[in-house]
């Protein structure tokens, strides 16, 4: 198995990213959202088996995704800015970026642009899949124990929500030890953490993450990444699909663009917040888990899995699940503008609660019941 590339896989260049994946662009695998919730729900099948049909927004939504752009980018770039210092001052120069695909992607290739626009460093960046209660892609991790040193590897996403994939990878990871005899590092690199899960990233803000706004038209018009028996053999890369007839509303680019083009103005701040950083404690607390402990008993629900924490996570819920209610730290707050507009579209009821540890909090609804 060889690597999927653009413009023959996704529309980022070749040299960005190359993804461990299988190309299932021509397998039809979307479903209508509350049909497929019901089934993930009822047991009847898992996330990863399908994908939702992608939401396409309206051009008052893409608007206010170029203004939060705009508004953002230098936060944006610093955090990167802090995050790629971070990995490379504690792992060496010569690390392998491996995004966890899709929301990685993105950051996993800004990363190696501050890398190289820095430090003149042309650092290799795959992205590979992972899935929540199925581990790891295990064949992308032989592909990467056969072409690199499985110790330079350095794992990506865009954020933490509960740090349920921070889990996910770390036992996956384990597993993995267990049956190849091969170790990977499973401190996982984030943009933001606003759950305290890791000690590598960007932020611990909550704070909005403009390729969050969008599914694949600011993710290289790939979709979220599939793994079901019926499509993948076993020793095979897990699946996704790319887009191709939306690539005249992709905006992967101009994200990418946007946040590279601050990376001189913001120097001086990535420098700033590392010196704050190197006198602060980076253990993680989960701190998160108490606000999502406390909503999901104050609301009455029955499983954490339907409690989304997070600018990034809340987002999620409202383009690719069945949300119920959205409950806001601060109601009148730039940085969840976008959710304000999509809870409002689909419908769904928005309440204020200031105690939140997070920005907000996305809350699934039970369509069991």
């Amino acid at each position: 198995m060889t690597p999927l590339v653009g413009p023959d896989f996704g529309s980022y260049a070749p040299d960005e990213v190359r993804w461990l994946l299988t190309d299932l662009s021509d397998v039809p695998l979307e479903a209508p959202t509350e049909e497929r919730e019901r089934a993930i729900q009822h047991g009847r099948a898992h996330y990863a088996e399908s994908l939702p049909i992608e939401y396409q927004p309206d051009a008052t939504y893409r608007a206010l995704f170029a203004e939060v752009l705009a508004q953002t980018s230098a936060r944006l770039a610093t955090a990167v800015g802090v995050v790629t210092e971070l990995v490379l001052a504690e792992r060496g120069s010569d690390v392998v970026l491996v995004s966890l695909a899709r929301a990685g992607t993105p950051i996993g290739i800004l990363m190696r642009r501050w890398a190289m626009h820095r430090h003149g460093l042309t650092l290799p960046h795959y992205a590979v899949s992972i899935v929540r209660d199925r581990g790891i892609d295990f064949a992308a991790l032989d592909y990467l124990a056969a072409h690199h040193d499985p110790a330079q590897v350095v794992f990506v996403d865009g954020w933490t929500g509960k740090g349920a994939i921070t889990k996910e990878l770390s036992e996956a990871l384990v597993e993995y030890e267990k049956a190849s005899g091969v170790r990977f590092n499973p401190d996982l690199a984030v943009l933001a953490d606003p759950g305290s899960c890791v000690r590598t990233f960007g932020t611990r803000d909550d704070f909005l993450i403009a390729s969050a706004c969008l599914n694949s038209t600011v993710s290289g018009l790939v979709s979220r990444t599939v793994l079901n028996a019926r499509l993948i053999a076993p020793g095979q890369f897990h699946g996704a699909k790319f887009y191709r007839e939306l690539a005249d509303d992709d905006q992967s680019a101009t994200f990418l663009d946007a946040v590279t083009q601050q990376f001189d103005a913001v120097a001086d701040a990535v420098q700033t917040e590392l010196a704050a950083l190197a006198a602060a404690d980076r253990t993680p607390t989960w701190a998160g888990w108490e606000t999502v402990e406390r909503i999901r008993q104050e609301y009455g629900i029955g499983t954490a899995n339907f409690v989304k924490p997070g600018i990034g996570e809340t987002t999620r819920v409202l383009l690719r699940r069945v949300p119920w209610l959205i409950v806001l730290r601060d109601m009148d707050s730039d940085d969840h503008r976008h959710i304000r507009m999509l809870a409002e579209s689909r419908g769904v009821q928005v309440v204020e609660d200031p105690s939140l540890a997070y920005a907000c909090v996305g809350l699934i609804k039970d369509v069991t019941e």
